[in-house]
């Protein structure tokens, strides 16, 4: 018997979101990843995905539906890695097989995995949605029978942040690979020594990210073109609407009374890069905005503040730029180029009062000095020497680079400002985020993401903790113009030390819980739970460089009546900082339990819940059990193979073993299924 493997690219018919997932056709779904047994082709499971938008203002409402189609001849169990957006709730999945329309239950999360594996069991169709970060989600899809679709639907809303004067809604479309540290050797046992201590409780371990699928574009030639991701998007809006597009993907748009109308030019698109939308929304004069909302889960309030738009002085305060730079393999050929010329920019905008240091780092750090040099021309020609010399291969080793940006003595009268560029394609999120907690002290931290489909949660919750701001730059975009607007925008936040007087207002659970500063062009939501209605002022209460601003806000709280998004989106922004505090370590029981409370009274996805849809029928009648297999997926737009992991351990060190171990696991998934036929 002869089993091979090959990679079968289809090419798209059309948009397909609107016809039923049982009439579709397998033309239908483009990409397909087949073996071949003894000349005999069979297939590993397909996906098709339809995202439809509907934004209004600021709040953009999403749908995401996934079709799985099994071209074998036996059931498969198929899993599925994709990615959502950090701080999308996700409200409702439903699943569709056959006729049968199935919504999804949320329960705690061991509990929705028992459902799914009784129901798998039974031979009944069933959908288990899974959060590994904020970011990383799988699917599971039990008992997908040959020939018969099943869909599977998912609803989240969130707040479209203002950044730079634009809003930008980001659709994640791929999960990037991750780099797992490796473990440390276990010590030997000494017997005849003392026992080893007890794990301390109270300390949490985070879950190891899933096992990362076949990637069909490792072994597939740079011209495949396996659309299969299509667009519907609304934009209505109160005001007027400009500069709406989007860089990462051309969109045939259409202007309506109220907004926009937009669709991918091409009809589907192959999905191996985030999708970024942005618009502005009325004239430039706006500083505060407000919502709320009152239930019989009581009230919610949320306020948009914008810092007053006056120049920056802050040149007057010498600076000590740290650029930490991601030479690891996933930074190879285009990411590189990118953040190269980015420092090119930067150092080259530099004052003459400031100082700089350069951290390389993939397994091993580097450094361009031991301490600080200040921004001499001497000093900035050395240091674009030492940038244009660096090369890409190896780890992802940010904790030891962050603790090194740290580790050295701050020039006298300066603000430490942290730049950090990379894609973020780390597993270990947790631990980067506690090394930042413990050491920033009065720094900050500028993250500037690389890629197409980076770790927006890490790089987000960097900027976070560190109390400064996150870009993302795609590795085609114009890189010399966006270099130069990013390294110009190095700069001090307008406004600092923010806090809120909420006067007679009884408010509980704030989020953000701690405040960030406030830069030019950006704009801070605040989320609380309230009591009362009626009329409130709240005082605004920051520093502007300085000096000492307020800004009295009116707000009107009345009972209302419908469904309202604000709970969820209240409600997922402090499971945001309830994960936060887990993983810098902050009483983080406490804010487990939280988390699993919020999620189940808001019939939320988290990581301690789950949602889980099970079929009434038995769709299994074969006799056959279902085996296990996960959808394939593209290369990640504009990197190289040595981004992704050795077999599936999680090194970004390129190894000849890894087109291997993707052969062999098709090999034999498809072996099982040929002798459960025989």
């Amino acid at each position: 018997m002869r089993l091979s493997l090959l990679f079968v690219p289809l090419f798209s018919l059309g948009i397909v979101a609107a016809a039923p997932a049982y009439t579709q056709s397998l033309d239908d779904i483009a990409g397909r990843v087949m073996a071949e047994v003894d000349g005999v082709p069979q297939a590993l499971p397909m996906l098709d995905s339809h995202v439809s938008v509907n934004i209004e203002g600021d709040m953009a409402t999403v749908e995401i539906t996934q079709r799985f189609l099994n071209t074998a001849k036996t059931p498969v169990e198929a899993e599925y890695l994709f990615p959502l957006n950090g701080l999308a709730a996700v409200y409702g999945m439903e699943m569709r097989v056959g006729d049968e329309i199935i919504q999804a239950k949320i329960r705690e999360k061991v509990k929705a995995e028992e459902e799914f594996h009784q129901a798998a069991k039974e031979g009944k169709a069933a959908a288990l949605l899974t959060q590994h970060r904020p970011n990383m989600f799988t699917q599971r899809i039990a008992n997908l029978m040959p020939d018969q679709p099943i869909e599977v639907t998912l609803r989240y809303v969130q707040m479209v942040p203002k950044i730079d004067g634009q809003y930008e809604l980001v659709i994640p479309l791929i999960v990037g690979p991750r780099y797992e540290s490796e473990p440390p050797a276990p010590k030997k046992e000494d017997v005849s020594g003392p026992k080893p201590e007890p794990k301390p409780e109270n300390v949490w371990t985070v879950s190891d990210v899933p096992a990362y699928p076949p990637v069909a574009g490792l072994d597939l030639p740079d011209t495949f073109t396996a659309e299969r991701v299509s667009l519907d998007l609304k934009l209505v809006a109160g005001v007027s609407v400009s500069d709406f597009g989007s860089m990462t993907h051309p969109l045939t748009a259409q202007v309506t009374a109220d907004g926009f109308d937009a669709r991918f030019a091409d009809g589907k698109v192959l999905d191996n890069r985030d999708l970024v939308v942005h618009y502005k929304l009325g004239g430039d004069g706006l500083e505060v905005a407000t919502l709320s909302h009152t239930d019989a889960r009581g009230g919610f309030v949320s306020l948009m503040i914008e810092p007053p738009a006056i120049p920056d002085e802050a040149s007057v305060t010498p600076r000590e730029l740290v650029f930490v730079l991601d030479t690891s393999g996933s930074m190879e050929g285009l990411p590189m180029e990118a953040s190269k010329r980015f420092m090119d920019a930067a150092l080259k905008g530099l004052r003459p009062d400031d100082y700089f240091r350069i951290i390389p780092f993939a397994i091993e750090t580097q450094e361009f000095a031991a301490d600080a040099v200040q921004a001499t021309p001497e000093n900035i020609r050395t240091g674009l020497a030492y940038v244009n010399g660096l090369h890409a291969g190896g780890g992802t080793e940010i904790d030891n680079a962050i603790r090194a940006a740290f580790a050295t003595e701050q020039p006298p009268e300066t603000m430490r400002i942290v730049v950090f560029l990379s894609d973020g394609y780390i597993g270990d999120e947790a631990t980067v985020l506690k090394t930042i907690h413990q050491q920033i002290g009065e720094a900050r931290i500028y993250a500037f993401g690389i890629g197409d489909s980076v770790n927006r949660y890490l790089l987000d919750s960097m900027a976070e903790e560190g109390r400064g701001y996150v870009r993302y730059v795609g590795v085609d975009e114009d890189a010399e113009d966006v270099a130069e607007t990013l390294a110009a925008d190095l700069k001090s936040p307008i406004m600092t030390d923010l806090s809120i007087d909420w006067g007679g207002l009884e408010v509980t659970d704030v989020t953000p819980s701690r405040l960030p500063d406030l830069f030019a062009g950006n704009s801070l939501r605040i989320y609380a739970r309230h009591s009362g209605d009626g009329e409130a002022v709240v005082t605004l209460k920051g520093l502007v460089q300085g000096r000492e601003a307020e800004m009295p806000v009116r707000l009107t709280l009345l009972a209302s009546e419908g469904e309202s998004a604000l709970p969820l989106i209240w409600a997922r922004n402090m499971i945001a900082d309830l994960t936060r505090r887990i993983a810098v370590g902050e009483r983080p029981d406490e804010a487990s339990a939280e988390i699993t409370k919020l999620g189940l009274e808001f019939s939320l996805q988290t990581q301690n819940t789950s949602f889980v849809a099970v079929s009434e029928k038995v769709v299994n009648t074969s006799g056959q059990a279902a085996s296990p297999t996960r959808v394939a997926m593209p290369m990640v737009s504009g990197i190289t193979e040595a981004a992704y992991p050795r077999g599936f351990s999680g090194s970004s060190t390129p190894e000849p073993q890894a087109i291997l171990g993707f052969l062999v696991l098709a090999a034999m998934t498809f072996l099982a299924m040929l002798r459960r036929r025989v």
